[in-house]
């Protein structure tokens, strides 16, 4: 017997709760999938970046592009968002400098670590900070870490040295250089415990506005001077846009999402793009060395995202 008088869904109805059941569960699955591939864009960006980099400071001092560099970033990021920072209680602001004091002492460390150290050690030193992420994020936030990130890590610090490391000297380049590694995982590991989707755009700035400010007091004693050639201002911009204000704020948002150790290792994958920048526009050679080296960072990407998915069956969507 059909009562006529209560209502059911009809196939409309059904439907379109089945479509907006069917989106909410694409969207739990894919955003950590978005923040990774978010993260690879972001490390494609900064690999492309050194060969232009590498031209820009033959021409004016290191410190002084680093300034000006982080500087514009930071004026192009209040300029779009002038309100970025409403909403953001005192103590984010204190985590946004903090972040921000970290960064900008890996550039400085990195920087005058360049002086002494060759680029190619420097490279396999600073890589190193996929080492010391997971053993921050244990020692500050006592977080164990998985034996497939454990994996990913091995795998991801092969790579790094594969494509980097020609040699064994270490001195005191070599030892400013390991302390930005440091400076680099102590960033990611309080960016990921930091970072929210709601604040990602103003925790950026603050970050990008701290390093302008620190690479200024560090450029200052000897005279902050603004670059006299136009291909140093093309690389500037270019940086300053592309690899700092919208690549921190990816970064920033990415991080949200995912573990630290986990966007340690995506962010591995930095050399392996300069190393596919430079055979393709830079003249160097695809060697077996190199092509070992790519393997081992996307091996270690494959681990991660092992790792990633069985923790997300493990604690279900959220």
């Amino acid at each position: 017997m059909h009562d006529v008088k209560s209502p059911s869904p009809g196939p409309k109805s059904y439907s379109l709760a089945k479509a907006g059941l069917r989106e909410v569960l694409s969207n739990i699955s894919s955003s950590s999938t978005a923040a990774l591939v978010s993260l690879v864009a972001v490390t494609a960006i900064w690999g492309s970046t050194f060969l232009l980099v590498k031209n820009a400071i033959s021409r004016a001092p290191v410190m002084d592009f680093l300034a000006v560099r982080f500087a514009l970033a930071a004026a192009v990021m209040f300029a779009l968002r002038p309100n970025c920072l409403r909403g953001i209680a005192r103590r984010g602001l204190l985590r946004g400098v903090a972040l921000g004091a970290a960064l900008g002492a890996g550039y400085v460390t990195q920087t005058y670590g360049l002086l002494s150290a060759s680029p190619s050690v420097s490279g396999f030193i600073t890589g190193t900070f996929v080492v010391f992420t997971p053993v921050a994020s244990w020692v500050v936030l006592r977080r164990g870490v998985d034996r497939h990130t454990l994996m990913g890590v091995a795998l991801a610090l092969a790579g790094v040295a594969v494509l980097g490391l020609r040699g064994r000297s270490f001195g005191g380049g070599e030892l400013l250089t390991l302390a930005c590694a440091l400076f680099f995982a102590l960033q990611i590991v309080g960016l990921g415990e930091w970072a929210s989707r709601e604040t990602a755009y103003g925790l950026a700035f603050l970050q990008i506005a701290t390093v302008a400010v620190v690479c200024m007091a560090v450029a200052a004693p000897s005279g902050l001077r603004l670059p006299a050639e136009l291909s140093v201002w093309g690389a500037i911009v270019i940086t300053a846009i592309l690899a700092t204000a919208l690549a921190f704020f990816v970064q920033t948002w990415a991080q949200s999402l995912l573990a630290p150790t986990h966007a340690a290792v995506v962010m591995t994958m930095e050399p392996m793009f300069a190393g596919i920048f430079g055979v393709v526009f830079g003249g160097d050679n695809l060697t077996l060395r190199v092509a070992a080296g790519f393997a081992c960072i996307l091996a270690a990407m494959l681990f991660v995202q092992i790792s990633h998915r069985s923790q997300g069956a493990r604690n279900g969507p959220g």
